[in-house]
């Protein structure tokens, strides 16, 4: 990926890994825009790094991400760079969940995870299409590999984020706009809560090894345990779900 020059639109990019992507970027010298669904949080953000341009957008309304595109591209008709960052993740047991009375509650799961990036990336695509040099970017997770059994709609909606990308990849192959996707592993920001992740990897460490994969020209990019389970077999991920749900399952009883 080309890492200086851009105008880069990230999706919840007013804390955690997107924070840190924004950071990372205009330090490359990029012109960065973030939208997240808190004023406070995209305030603080525009404190800690003044050059930041924000938007309050709620990604999981339809009307408010066809807003923001045309925002972005009538006010910035360079942005050559989108990328899919925010999600939400919920942790539950099946047998529990009342399904019947609070669907709402999982569906927008399934809307911020999934409808989000497929209609950003849709959205932009013919318009980066006419670019010299653009990209999309989609965070997926290692969950998209290996689920994490305890957060099952979180994991579904990665695996189909990643398969999208994958489609998308190939459907963009003879335009010029590159198709990437950042799988984190574990990461120790506020994800699904506060205090849920603070045996994952440094937030900061994660970030500067993500930048190495795009440094390098990776079209898949992993970290840590991440990194290993984007190829594993299909044994190998029986394995690892089985394992990490039996050290898992009391979060949820």
């Amino acid at each position: 990926m080309k890492l200086s020059g851009n105008t880069i639109l990230i999706t919840g990019g007013s804390t955690g890994i997107g924070l840190a992507f924004a950071e990372r970027f205009i330090k490359a010298g990029n012109q960065v825009i973030v939208c997240g669904r808190r004023e406070h949080a995209l305030q603080a953000a525009k404190e800690k790094l003044p050059g930041l341009i924000t938007r309050v957008c709620d990604i999981g309304i339809e009307s408010e991400r066809a807003s923001l595109f045309d925002w972005v591209t009538a006010n910035y008709p360079e942005v050559n760079v989108l990328v899919n960052n925010a999600g939400i993740q919920q942790r539950f047991n099946v047998l529990k969940a009342d399904a019947k009375n609070d669907w709402s509650y999982f569906s927008q799961e399934i809307t911020t995870n999934t409808d989000a990036p497929f209609h950003l990336s849709m959205l932009f695509a013919p318009f980066f299409a006419a670019k010299e040099y653009a990209a999309i970017v989609n965070v997926t997770s290692g969950l998209a590999f290996t689920p994490f059994a305890i957060a099952p709609i979180y994991s579904a909606t990665k695996a189909a984020l990643h398969s999208f990308t994958m489609s998308l990849r190939h459907q963009l192959s003879e335009t010029p706009v590159e198709v990437i996707e950042i799988a984190p592993p574990a990461v120790n920001t506020d994800l699904g809560g506060a205090g849920l992740h603070v045996h994952g990897e440094p937030l900061d460490a994660f970030a500067d090894g993500i930048f190495e994969g795009l440094k390098e020209g990776k079209t898949e990019i992993g970290y840590g345990t991440s990194a290993d389970r984007l190829r594993m077999s299909r044994d190998e991920i029986d394995r690892y779900t089985e394992n990490m749900y039996q050290a898992t399952k009391n979060m949820i009883e």
